[in-house]
């Protein structure tokens, strides 16, 4: 039997499959797909400009790339600023210090802050309060050790894996470098994202965000806010003057100011994102005339 369209091939016969390949070809020769990180980066903002996604979407996009090239010693909370609980301590003592960092998770250590013994849960030393004769060493969860050099991606895995939400960083000598948390880790793809906004892009303590507004680490120097924004934010003496933004800040607040307190100052206001530590870790930054996206 004659085939009845002679001037078509059949589906799936050698001709259509040749012919959809040469045009899968010509496509991808005419709009090549990316090849590199930066190069998807840049799709990824072609595709912002055009209305395809959004900018919220962009920058998180842009995170979860990005991750792949941070470990542990990238977004760690430093050593010397973590909040650790001695074994020791006094119940009071501990109550105490709970209550005014409002964390839900304590490294606990003894003798020395380097001699982490476990986690705290700030809800377990409730337990205490009610039975006094319970050991505080009973309510301990096991500390979670993890290198600088733990690649982001990894850590997030074993953190939904293992449904641990913090680890102390170690060194290359074994040392306590910081600790690390899984909002560290998620900040990273809704949070601090470096793009094409950036003010100076060989510095990682201001960036740019999509809506035109700027993040900007509590421990900047002074003088790289005001030269990044054009502005003097202090005159006094030298010996009187503050060496970060997040010193100045609540110096003229008059205490360290919590998240979502702003302060403006020299035309710029200061809303505070993020703070750990008993210091400001994030603000973002805008024009005071502006309303800007107060969300923190």
């Amino acid at each position: 039997m004659s085939d009845p369209y002679p001037g078509r091939s059949a589906p799936g016969s050698p001709e259509r499959e040749d012919k959809r390949s040469f045009l899968q070809r010509l496509a991808e020769f005419i709009h090549p797909g990316p090849d590199s990180r930066a190069e998807l980066i840049e799709t990824l903002n072609d595709a912002e400009q055009n209305d395809i996604i959004g900018p919220d979407a962009r920058v998180m996009l842009e995170g979860v790339i990005r991750m792949a090239d941070q470990t542990a010693g990238d977004v760690m909370v430093a050593a010397t600023r973590m909040d650790c609980l001695d074994i020791d301590a006094p119940y009071e003592e501990l109550l105490h210090q709970v209550i005014n960092t409002a964390h839900s998770r304590f490294p606990v250590y003894e003798g020395e802050r380097e001699n982490i013994i476990g986690i705290l849960l700030a809800k377990d030393l409730l337990k205490l309060q009610r039975a006094p004769e319970l050991n505080l060493r009973a309510l301990l969860r096991p500390a979670v050790f993890v290198p600088e050099s733990k690649g982001l991606n990894d850590l997030l895995r074993e953190f939904r894996g293992n449904r641990n939400h913090l680890a102390v960083v170690i060194d290359e000598f074994g040392r306590v470098a910081g600790l690390i948390t899984i909002e560290d880790v998620l900040e990273q793809i809704v949070g601090e994202i470096e793009d094409e906004f950036d003010i100076v892009e060989d510095h990682g303590d201001i960036f740019g965000l999509a809506d035109r507004t700027y993040r900007v680490s509590g421990d900047t120097p002074v003088e790289r806010v005001e030269e990044a924004f054009a502005v003097t934010l202090q005159t006094g003496p030298e010996d009187d003057r503050f060496d970060t933004i997040g010193g100045l800040i609540a110096h003229e607040v008059g205490h360290v100011p919590r998240r979502g307190e702003s302060h403006d100052l020299a035309g710029l206001r200061f809303l505070v994102l993020h703070t750990k530590g008993g210091a400001v870790r994030w603000f973002k930054v805008f024009p005071a005339t502006d309303t800007g996206d107060t969300t923190a």
